[in-house]
């Protein structure tokens, strides 16, 4: 059990993982598996499975009352995990222990795949004010 929603981890294919992402595409799997495994973490990814549909209420004379059908195949959903439990990303990211393969450090807006590269920047406190 997490202390608090920033460092979750469970029980992934038999292995107790750090939660690093939950309902994730397969893109974003992708990337996260990429960028983590260059960064010397062994990531596990688990499918989402789907919450079951309840049976259908039944009327007075015991037939089913038709219902809306769910929505057609719903895009595939993952969670991301790696297999050291002390690993959390905002910690990560923010104390700048993560790097890019062409060496420069994640930033949050890479990690969060709004930007194509990581612009590194000086922190505030290394730059002189």
């Amino acid at each position: 059990m997490a202390i608090n929603k920033n460092h979750e981890f469970e029980e992934l294919e038999g292995v107790k993982c750090a939660i690093v992402e939950k309902n994730i595409s397969e893109a974003r799997v992708a990337f996260l598996r990429a960028l983590l495994e260059y960064n010397s973490y062994t990531v596990v990814v688990v499918p989402v499975v789907p919450k079951a549909v309840p049976a259908p209420p039944a009327n007075e004379a015991g037939d089913a009352v038709p219902v809306e059908a769910p929505p057609a195949a719903a895009a595939a959903l993952f969670t991301l995990g790696v297999t050291d439990v002390m690993f959390n990303a905002t910690n990560a990211i923010f104390g700048r222990a993560l790097k890019t393969p062409d060496g420069r450090v994640v930033t949050l807006a890479y990690w969060r795949q709004q930007e194509a590269v990581s612009h590194d920047e000086i922190p505030y406190f290394e730059s002189g004010f």
